[in-house]
């Protein structure tokens, strides 16, 4: 991104908190439609009890793109991605109404099995949470129970292939029979990033993936973000507006469970087209 959008998030630091915001639109800002759409939201609501979380969400993403999901603490950001791979379905409390649709069809209908749905669209947690396992076997859990590998040295070449692409092989080929707890936290989450593409998903979903990790190993998730980019879709959660600007092709801001504005990410940190946006952005909230 140019150096404009850079000035501008930098600038929200120092500057002073305003509780005045415009009100939330009826519908979202920008466009909420792609040409090519791996997934489709539309019309999404998600209650926990009697309270509404998400609140009337349309919204495409693209095959082999990042979207970014930016918001105050609360917004719904995180609970509208956990909806992508139907993670909420751990929750006794909480209903989901709306579509969402994988590749045209419903990921919520009566028969979709939701193990190979979430191999399909894997999920990288904010904090790393390696199985306390060796290396190999972290990498090697999702093949096996999928059964992608019918024979040991099937399964060798996708817990490579998958490290590699991680960008871990090089750092681990040597120890792979050790525990991944034992890795650094930077390492842990690359391996957790291994584990996901492990069976080969056609989304990944990134739950502030970098918000435990130092900078040199956030700098490192960045890198392979978006080398991944090539081959997967990808939605992330971030608070953090330099983070949005640097991995992600689009980004999506929500509200108070709304999805305020959706577009071209230069375009919503430079040229945000709801005063909404614009005050989260300039740091008048949030």
């Amino acid at each position: 991104m140019g150096s404009l959008m850079d000035t501008q998030i930098m600038n929200i630091v120092d500057q002073p908190q305003s509780l005045e915001i415009s009100n939330i639109p009826s519908e979202t800002v920008g466009d909420v439609h792609v040409d090519h759409p791996r997934m489709t939201a539309r019309n999404v609501n998600v209650f926990y009890g009697d309270k509404c979380a998400i609140d009337d969400v349309t919204l495409d993403i693209a095959e082999k793109q990042v979207i970014s999901f930016i918001g105050p603490s609360g917004c719904g950001k995180s609970t509208f991605l956990r909806c992508l791979n139907r993670m909420n379905d751990t929750i006794d409390t909480c209903r989901i109404e709306g579509t969402i649709a994988l590749d045209g069809q419903d990921i919520y209908a009566p028969h979709v099995d939701v193990v190979p749905l979430r191999a399909r669209v894997g999920m990288v947690f904010q904090k790393p949470n390696p199985f306390p396992k060796s290396i190999y076997d972290n990498v090697a859990y999702g093949p096996r129970i999928h059964g992608l590998a019918s024979r040991r040295a099937e399964l060798d070449d996708i817990v490579e292939n998958s490290l590699v692409r991680a960008g871990l092989w090089d750092e681990v080929k040597d120890r792979l029979g050790q525990p991944g707890t034992g890795l650094s936290g930077g390492q842990q989450q690359r391996l957790c990033i291994a584990r996901a593409i492990a069976v080969s998903p056609e989304v990944i979903l990134m739950d502030e993936p970098c918000s435990a990790l130092d900078p040199i190993a956030t700098a490192r998730i960045e890198e392979l973000i978006h080398e991944l980019s090539t081959e997967f879709t990808i939605v992330i959660v971030t608070h953090s507006m330099q983070q949005a600007a640097r991995v992600s092709q689009r980004t999506a801001y929500f509200h108070l469970g709304k999805l305020v504005e959706v577009g071209e990410t230069e375009q919503i940190f430079t040229k945000p087209q709801h005063e909404m946006t614009h005050n989260y952005i300039t740091g008048r909230f949030g």
